[in-house]
């Protein structure tokens, strides 16, 4: 059946574009719906700072008049600059289960690629690090976080028939969280605070903890430079995340490891799981959504491991143990049973060796592919 690519001109398009994957993935139960609300930001012009040095283009795959697939190319001229990758991105990438749908849609971005006289695409990758990214090669019939994209099976033997190979992969955990404190962990925290003149920060409020959050993410361009694909965020993002995310969090949940001079040098950044809720919400905050996500902050029984950063000078000296000391007295008094680690890249051994403490298991992994034209 042809195939008509028609690209994203206006904002009706756009919420089309945006809408898909609630017909795509309908009653599906693994699948989780971001807000719409969120999503049409992300992709606004006019509302996503990345675009101080992001052009973006969307495009949607049209058969007899219906809408069978969507694809976001991103030319990321921060990451070409830092990393010496003359690549474009793609993204927010859904398709029927034909390969002739997944063929145009992707080619549309090739052909882009090459106007630009650039050597290659990559992807599912998004504006920035703290986007979804990689798309699902295992763990299927796992439920889906708020982090991540979720795509059926037949997603990555479309990327393989079209001469897409893997670039990297990240992997994903599952723990089981104790009903006890782990005193060989509390007792080694102990000791690292102790001999590197370091204590956490008491924020009772998310108030008092609001006037660190440019360090945090300072910190997070430091932490993260050399990570796969990572270019560092501008003020403009700084402000446009803190305003997004620091209402939602919880001071008990986000660990803050501070300095004498009260620099921080270590964080992390955990909180309820919202899967559930998010389901519930079907992509609309109101008018039950937002009971749904209120829901789910004060009542839950799993929760999801978002960021860890800490600064390169104190890397290797133990500080892992205090976040997660900090952190399993939290879950614990909360009742946390289960947390979901969230991608981490293969090759991150420091950060999957954390895992030990726990009844933990590999449960899913997703990929970022790239073509070289």
């Amino acid at each position: 059946m042809p195939v008509e690519i028609r690209e994203v001109s206006n904002l009706r398009d756009l919420r089309k574009f945006v809408l898909f994957p609630y017909q795509l993935y309908r009653n599906n139960p693994y699948w989780v719906p971001l807000l719409i609300s969120d999503e049409l930001n992300t992709l606004r012009r006019d509302r996503n700072p990345a675009f101080e040095y992001c052009e973006a283009r969307y495009w949607l795959a049209y058969q007899q008049g219906k809408i069978v697939g969507r694809i976001a190319g991103i030319l990321n001229r921060s990451h070409i600059q830092k990393w010496q990758q003359p690549y474009l991105r793609f993204s927010w990438f859904d398709f029927i289960d034909d390969p002739q749908v997944s063929k145009a849609l992707l080619e549309t971005v090739e052909a882009w690629a090459k106007e630009l006289g650039l050597s290659a695409v990559h992807g599912p990758i998004g504006f920035t690090d703290l986007d979804r990214e990689g798309m699902l090669v295992e763990g299927f019939e796992e439920m889906g976080t708020l982090s991540t994209f979720y795509n059926y099976p037949y997603y990555p033997q479309h990327m393989q028939q079209h001469g897409y190979t893997k670039d990297t992969d990240w992997v994903e955990y599952e723990l089981s969280l104790p009903t006890e404190p782990n005193a060989d962990i509390a007792r080694l925290a102990e000791i690292v605070l102790r001999r590197n003149k370091l204590h956490v920060l008491q924020a009772r409020s998310k108030k008092d903890l609001l006037p660190y959050a440019p360090q945090i993410f300072d910190l997070l361009n430091k932490a993260y430079e050399n990570l796969y694909g990572v270019v560092p965020l501008t003020q403009r993002q700084m402000q446009s995340y803190t305003k997004e995310y620091f209402s939602f969090i919880e001071p008990d949940l986000v660990p803050v490891i501070v300095d004498e001079n009260d620099k921080v040098v270590a964080f992390g950044i955990t909180m309820p799981s919202l899967t559930r809720a998010l389901q519930k919400a079907r992509g609309h905050l109101w008018p039950f959504g937002f009971l749904h996500l209120m829901g789910a902050l004060r009542k839950n029984d799993r929760a999801d491991l978002y960021l860890v950063a800490i600064d390169p000078a104190y890397q290797g000296k133990g500080l892992n143990a205090v976040l997660m000391d900090q952190v399993q007295h939290a879950f614990i008094r909360r009742g946390f049973t289960k947390a979901e680690s969230n991608p981490e890249l293969e090759t991150n051994t420091r950060v999957q060796a954390q895992w030990k403490h726990f009844d933990h298991r590999q449960h899913k992994r997703r990929r970022c592919f790239i073509k070289t034209l």
